[in-house]
Parts: structure tokens; sequence; C-alpha cells
């Protein structure tokens, strides 16, 4: 018997392929959602599970080579935004103990000659063969992306903006996908120690294609933790600290966490799609969502500069 789901699922398609009212219908779902519970599942995405799993299958295998070959792809002086991460390195904010998993990032693929080259870092691939991991990653790259951006035009309408106004946000921007595996490991038993300590996202919104495995959790406005089931064919998306603070936490950015597995471990994988903006795009709380008698709650800020304070908080710089 498949698993219902615990947060509200949405299709796509309505906005894709439905007429005006269809829409204006889903642009409200996914914005209520969002606003309630920081989390939507999505189906009609658009992702193509097949390329999903052979990508996840071609990161199993550099997953599983030696550490030592691991780290030769690690860039601690960048900021950790291309490549390796060790097992352990990255906490949570405001969380002392380490993560219990290790990842890849990679992002857009930038001509030399493009305005943006030596702003937004190049990717970096294995040298090691491992099966077209290179050819698959990008093209998912680019299937998230276009998926984000159609949800981006619901969520601009869903706030009284014009349908692109946060897709034009992220041309150029610095998005990355973050390729997770959550090992086997003797960690369990640290107290406070888990695959992933509750923590918000940094970027606009977060796209998360089905994980091999559940785990995922996130706190309700009641202080109660509530389990998100990873299920074939749905994409959960939840706000990020970005769209948080331009929307003066009208959408307010959802705390969440993995947990550890009960019963027998088994390794886990992920793939996050984190939506960023353009590096120079002023983070601006919209007047829109200021009421009356209200003020704005943040300063403006560029992007750029408030991903590197965050990326210090949680120990990548």
């Amino acid at each position: 018997m498949s698993k219902e789901q615990t947060i509200p699922v949405v299709d796509l398609n309505d906005y894709t392929e439905g007429d005006e009212e269809a829409k204006e219908a889903f642009a409200q779902k996914i914005g209520d959602a969002l606003r309630d519970l920081g989390f939507v599942a999505v189906e009609g995405h658009g992702v193509d599970k097949d390329l999903l799993y052979d990508t996840y299958e071609a990161f199993e295998e550099f997953f599983d080579l030696d550490v030592e070959t691991k780290q030769q792809y690690e860039f601690p002086e960048g900021g950790r935004q291309r490549g390796y991460t060790s097992f352990g390195v990255e906490k949570a904010k405001d969380n002392e103990k380490p993560d219990l998993k290790e990842f890849w990032h990679l992002g857009r693929d930038l001509p030399e000659d493009h305005p943006m080259a030596d702003r937004i870092p190049s990717n970096v691939w294995p040298d090691e063969e491992v099966s077209q991991l290179k050819e698959r990653a990008q093209t998912l790259y680019k299937q998230m992306e276009a998926s984000a951006e159609t949800m981006l035009k619901a969520i601009s309408l869903y706030l009284g903006q014009d349908e692109n106004f946060l897709p034009d946000m992220i041309q150029d921007g610095n998005s990355i996908i973050r390729v997770i595996h959550y090992p086997v490991c003797d960690g369990f038993d640290e107290p406070g120690q888990m695959r992933a300590a509750e923590h918000e996202d940094i970027n606009l919104i977060t796209l998360l294609p089905e994980a091999t495995e559940s785990g995922l959790e996130l706190l309700d406005r009641n202080g109660e933790w509530i389990p998100i089931h990873s299920i074939e064919g749905q994409m959960i998306v939840d706000s990020g600290d970005m769209l948080s603070r331009i929307t003066n936490d009208f959408i307010p950015s959802t705390t969440h966490r993995v947990v550890n597995p009960e019963g027998e471990p088994t390794r886990r994988y992920s793939m996050p799609f984190f939506v960023h903006p353009h590096p120079d795009y002023k983070l601006e709380v919209l007047e829109s969502c200021v009421g009356e008698g209200e003020t704005p709650k943040y300063d403006p800020i560029t992007a750029e500069d408030f991903l590197f304070e965050r990326l210090k908080e949680i120990g990548l710089t």
C-alpha cells in the first residue's frame, strides 16, 4: 500500500497546461502551502525519473571511491560551492555537532566569455571513470531549473507580482544541485547528532526530487515534527530564507531535518536543487508584503553577501 503524503500535493500540469482559472488555483494552493507549512509536494514537475536515478547511480560510484581520491575534489577556500565536501564537515547553524553526510556541489555551466564567468564558480568533475556522471548531472540541472522557474512564476502571482518577477531574479543566479550521501555509519548513537540537524535553507526555494529513502521531517507552527515521505513521482518544495526575507516573513522559511533511520541502517541519497538569485540581486522587502502599520523586518543585502554570511555560519567557509 502506497504512503499518503503528509503535506499538500499540487500538480504542476495544472499551471503549465490549464486555463487561467486552473493557473490561478494552482498559484493559490502552492502559495498557501508554503505560507502555512513552508513545504509542498509537487507532481507533474517535469524532471525525468529515470534520469534522476541514473544520476544517483553515477554518484554512488563516486562516493564509493576511497576518501583520499574524493578529497582531491574538495575546495574549502571557495566556500565548497563546487566539488566534494567530506563527511562530518557541515553542521547546522547554532549546532556544534556535524551532520552525518558527505556531498557534491554542481552548478550552471557558463562560457568563458560570459559576464558572470568570474563570479560564479566553475564546475569540477571527477577524473575517475564514473558512468556518465557529468552528462547526467548537467541534463538534470537544466530540468530542475526549468521546473523551478515554472513554480516561481506561480509564486510570483501569489505575491501579487508579475509572473516573471521571481524567474527574472534567478537569471544567471548561483543555483546549485547538492548530491548528498548519508552513509551507514557509527554516529547514530551520539546524542543530538543526526543525518541533517534542524535547519532552514538559505536560498529562495529548494526542489527535492524523491530521495532513495524517507527521513525528511518539518517543524510545523505548533512545534510538532511532521515526517515527509519520499514518494515516487513527487518533488518536495520548500521556501528558504531569501524568500522569507523579501516577503517580510509572509512566506516563512521552515525548519526541517533528516532523521537517522530506525532499525537496520541503510545508506540514503538525496539531491536538493537550491534556487539562488543573481549574486548582485538586492534582497529587499516587497512593499506589498508590508502591512499597514508594519515596517520591513530586514535591511537590504545582496544575494551574494547573504549567501556568504550563511556559509560561514554552517562551517563551509
